[in-house]
């Protein structure tokens, strides 16, 4: 069974899958076949060595949310205070475009801060091996680990986005990724989590393209 799609452009998929906090429906239940017919697209994604070495975790249990929660809670408490927090980034910037939009952003980070546990589902993405070791603290190992999660775990944000479902990547949980593997029962010497991915309906699914500064700020054509 392939469920209801919306009528989005391959352009407007990619240029309108946001980061989705404020807008998620916690009350509306997102079935699990829906989340398998996501992740039936998301596992076509390319991995390193075609070694496709991920596992991908999701969580329904309320009490299991409840404590993801709290511990997404207080990792924020403490990421809201660091220099590179959404917060601060761009706050003295002469360019209201991006200030506004960083300020939106920080106001709807906040919201998920708070409501991160009361999500319809979450999806842990894992990947065999760990970078926080003597094995794979080098740039080649780094790379090629998340090369082989990343580009699934995106092609499951595109696929829920294109049936109205929003999602958020999100990092934060992994200041307690050694608990939360208990909690879940992830084999935390085996396989390292990559982010903590919040699962809802969208309140509406009309999502602009966000604020980018020209891309010639960020474009080097075959020297930097």
């Amino acid at each position: 069974m392939t469920h209801d799609q919306l009528e989005l452009s391959n352009d407007e998929l990619l240029s309108t899958t946001r980061a989705v906090r404020k807008r998620l429906d916690l009350d509306r239940p997102v079935s699990m076949e829906v989340i398998k017919e996501c992740l039936e697209l998301a596992v076509q994604a390319p991995t390193g060595s075609n070694s496709q070495n991920w596992q991908f975790v999701f969580v329904t249990d309320p009490d299991k949310k409840k404590k993801i929660g709290e511990l997404y809670r207080q990792a924020f408490s403490l990421y809201r205070e660091m220099p590179m927090a959404i917060h601060k980034l761009h706050s003295d910037s002469e360019d209201k475009d991006l200030k506004n939009s960083q300020e939106r952003s920080a106001s709807s980070a906040d919201y998920l801060g708070e409501n991160m546990g009361k999500v319809p589902a979450m999806m842990i993405p894992c990947i065999t091996g760990r970078t926080d070791n003597e094995e794979g603290n080098n740039v080649l190992a780094q790379t090629a680990l998340y090369g082989s999660i990343i580009p699934a775990a995106w092609s499951f944000m595109l696929a829920a986005r294109a049936r109205g479902i929003g999602t958020a990547w999100t990092t934060l949980h992994l200041m307690h990724e050694k608990e939360i593997a208990d909690l879940l029962g992830i084999p935390y010497d085996e396989f390292m989590q990559i982010a903590l991915i919040p699962i809802a309906y969208t309140k509406g699914t009309n999502f602009k393209a966000a604020y980018r500064p020209e891309i010639e700020n960020v474009m080097h054509i075959n020297h930097w």
